[in-house]
């Protein structure tokens, strides 16, 4: 004799959200393209960012950069200045203190370099007329001497020349890292 509840479940099928996905093949789901995917024709016929994607990047990633070498000197600092009767909360609170101080300033002086780098770099690009690395030297040497003109014309000559090796050292890394490692 067959059992009710049996009989039930074969009257009622139970409610499965995941039934149609059955029938997918897990391959289609998660083939990702592998080209970027542009959605207007003109866009795919550029080969750089545009003056202001330049200017967001290089402000954002010097702001970022700055902040957590800026956080990390604080934070060490911090727990130098700590003295011998200091409990943990106000060790703590020194280390936070000092850490969000400096990596603030840090950020900011990172951002304007970066500030200044990109519209020099998108200028240089706009007036030149070609993207090489000459573009990128030129926006770091004068990077250097516009940061540090206040300082007076010798400290800007020093900060040019490191600001326009550091583009250059940054240049040759990156062609480096695009030859040599496999991504």
């Amino acid at each position: 004799m067959a059992d009710p509840a049996d009989q039930r479940e074969q009257k009622y099928r139970q409610y499965h959200p995941y039934q149609s996905l059955y029938d997918v093949p897990i391959n289609n789901l998660y083939n990702l393209p592998t080209s970027p995917e542009i959605l207007f024709d003109e866009e795919a016929a550029k080969s750089r960012r545009s003056w202001g994607e330049n200017l967001q990047y290089y402000t954002g990633c010097g702001y970022l950069a700055g902040s957590i070498l800026g956080g990390a000197k604080g934070s060490l600092e911090g727990l130098r200045a700590a003295e011998a009767g200091d409990t943990f909360k106000l060790r703590l609170n020194r280390v936070l203190n000092s850490g969000g101080q400096i990596g603030r300033r840090f950020g900011n002086s990172f951002g304007v370099v970066g500030l200044i780098f990109a519209g020099l770099e998108s200028g240089l690009y706009h007036y030149r007329d070609s993207d090489d690395v000459l573009n990128s030297v030129l926006a770091g040497l004068g990077t250097g001497a516009l940061y540090r003109a206040a300082k007076g014309p010798r400290s800007a000559a020093i900060a040019g020349a490191v600001g326009g090796i550091t583009a250059a050292m940054a240049v040759a890394g990156k062609h480096a890292l695009k030859r040599y490692v496999p991504i």
